[in-house]
């Protein structure tokens, strides 16, 4: 637990326990804690590059690319095959090429759904007033045998999630989500931790998701972390449909 926020430690200032009554105040020592409203609204892009490692030995390299003000853009690769799930704001498409399909397509509900949550740039907490999310302080509750401040946050959508904020640094360590899945309701849970320095905000470099209740975890871990990096907005886009090869040419 005490690997949540490893580069800074040290700072008393960040250090000491601070009793937080109101769920503005743990938000607020949050974007206090992580570098300030200034510093998070100075990066405008992120390059996240790392490893899925799933059940069974699966992995697959994983980059993750987000821009202002909502797009988002990940790349999974699997034994040499690159697939896309990305977003521009407007639509969400993918590309499966170990579906044997090499065009783009519309993205699922649910896909959908989980790419625009993660083109949200700084998460559903930071000014989330202004996006029409609401947050609601309902208590403690213990993670890893230390309690955490449990904060229901409501999505302008209508959709709940939990955040568990460690009470120390007041940055989540563990976000619990229910979604329907094939018209059934799934509970997952995803342990946060890792944070490291990048462009003076701390950001999180290590994810374990779950189903909730489950032993089997999902890892990803992000061993580079980029900020303000040059991503142009065609990446968001849908690309253009493959050209059908002209009549008589070799196949």
């Amino acid at each position: 637990m005490r690997k949540i926020l490893p580069g800074i430690i040290g700072l008393a200032l960040f250090a000491m326990p601070v009793s937080a009554q109101t769920a503005d105040e743990i938000v607020a020592k949050y974007i206090k804690t992580i570098g300030g409203s200034e510093k998070i609204e100075a990066i405008k892009t992120l390059r996240r590059t790392g490893k899925f490692t799933g059940g069974g030995g699966f992995e697959a390299v994983v980059i993750q690319e987000n821009k202002r003000p909502q797009m988002a853009r990940q790349e999974f690769t699997i034994q040499g095959m690159t697939g896309v799930n990305a977003y521009d704001g407007k639509t969400g498409w993918k590309i499966e090429p170990w579906q044997g399909k090499k065009d783009a397509e519309p993205l699922g509900e649910e896909e959908l759904k989980q790419i625009q949550e993660d083109a949200d740039f700084d998460g559903p907490l930071v000014n989330y007033k202004a996006k029409g999310n609401t947050v609601e302080l309902v208590g403690t509750e213990p993670v890893e045998g230390t309690d955490a401040y449990k904060l229901k946050v409501t999505l302008k959508g209508g959709d709940v999630q939990y955040f568990f904020m460690d009470t120390d640094y007041f940055v989540p360590i563990k976000v619990e989500k229910t979604r329907m899945i094939r018209g059934a309701p799934r509970e997952s849970e995803t342990a946060i931790g890792d944070y490291k320095e990048v462009a003076g905000v701390y950001v999180p470099h290590s994810y374990e998701v779950g189903q909730k209740g489950s032993a089997n975890r999902a890892k990803l871990v992000y061993d580079k972390v980029e900020a303000n990096v040059t991503l142009d907005d065609s990446l968001f886009h849908p690309p253009a449909p493959t050209a059908p090869p002209p009549p008589g040419a070799a196949k």
